[in-house]
């Protein structure tokens, strides 16, 4: 598969659609590797005509993995921001966003409709408030804006962010029925649960690639990142947050806080929906970002 380099690291990708098309880059959340964009889902991108990018962040998937950093000690993390000191760790989302601009360098993309779930929403904030002159639109899915004052994720969510499953190296099965749990958790109460589909996809993931030292970096990196409001004030393309009424690991407030902050933005809210983005929902999906592409076609719509 091509990798892209950045910052001494490279980036495992993919293109899908036609060379002439508009670029759209998909980036992706916590611990998440760029499968979890499902060809179905960009498939119907791309029969719009568009050209297709998605990628593995840094430490996770088929991507660099950051080996020679410390250990992270997420509680040492939030006893630092308590005190109001910036804690030391391997990288921030600035970096990730980084990361995001050098696969369309890579690619000699100049600019993208640039497309983020959750931590990947806040990456494509990034990429939009820092990289403006590279993105054309923005679609920021069931994310936030780092407000320090919004709600939290319910206990019961959270603890799929902390409880570690059963090493699937001796024991798949018990790994499995954790995933299965996990997607219980933060799933989509409205739409149909597909233990199968949701079973077989945790397999795959844990056959691809399966390093949860990446995903407490890139935890650290989202408690580390800070308020973004002031930076979303400055996105001036046509922008669509996505957000489901049911998520409880980013409750809706979340996706509230980010809209009030975009100028123009505008504010999907899908009941039944949560924290993940099942079969049902990829028309909504696409119905999102196509929204936010159609207005980046019109001279001086932003809203």
């Amino acid at each position: 598969m091509p990798q892209a380099p950045s910052n001494a690291i490279t980036l495992e990708y993919e293109v899908h659609g036609p060379d002439h098309g508009e670029t759209v880059l998909l980036i992706m959340g916590l611990g998440a590797q760029m499968t979890r964009w499902p060809a179905p889902l960009y498939e119907k991108l791309v029969a719009r005509g568009l050209r297709v990018i998605r990628f593995d962040n840094r430490d996770v998937g088929l991507s660099s993995k950051i080996e020679d950093s410390a250990p992270v000690d997420t509680s040492a993390i939030v006893v630092s921001l308590q005190k109001g000191e910036t804690p030391k760790v391997p990288y921030t989302l600035t970096d990730m966003a980084a990361d995001a601009v050098a696969v369309l360098d890579h690619l000699g993309v100049t600019k993208a409709h640039v497309v983020g779930a959750s931590m990947g929403g806040m990456i494509a904030q990034l990429v939009a408030s820092d990289y403006p002159g590279r993105v054309l639109s923005l679609t920021s899915i069931m994310s936030s804006s780092g407000n320090p004052a919004l709600p939290h994720a319910t206990p019961e969510a959270l603890a799929v962010l902390s409880n570690r499953p059963p090493d699937p190296k001796t024991d798949i099965e018990g790994f499995l029925d954790h995933a299965l749990k996990s997607a219980r958790v933060i799933g989509s109460p409205g739409y149909p649960f597909d233990e199968k589909f949701l079973r077989d996809r945790a397999l795959y993931d844990y056959t691809r690639s399966y390093y949860p030292a990446g995903f407490q970096r890139q935890y650290a990196a989202i408690m580390c990142s800070g308020d973004r409001r002031a930076k979303l004030k400055t996105i001036t393309v046509p922008t669509v947050v996505l957000h489901g009424k049911d998520d409880p690991l980013v409750p809706l407030a979340g996706g509230e806080d980010t809209a009030t902050n975009i100028p123009g933005a505008e504010l999907r809210v899908i009941a039944g929906m949560g924290h993940d983005v099942p079969p049902g929902l990829y028309d909504t999906v696409v119905d999102a970002i196509m929204t936010a592409v159609a207005r980046a076609r019109t001279p001086g719509v932003n809203v």
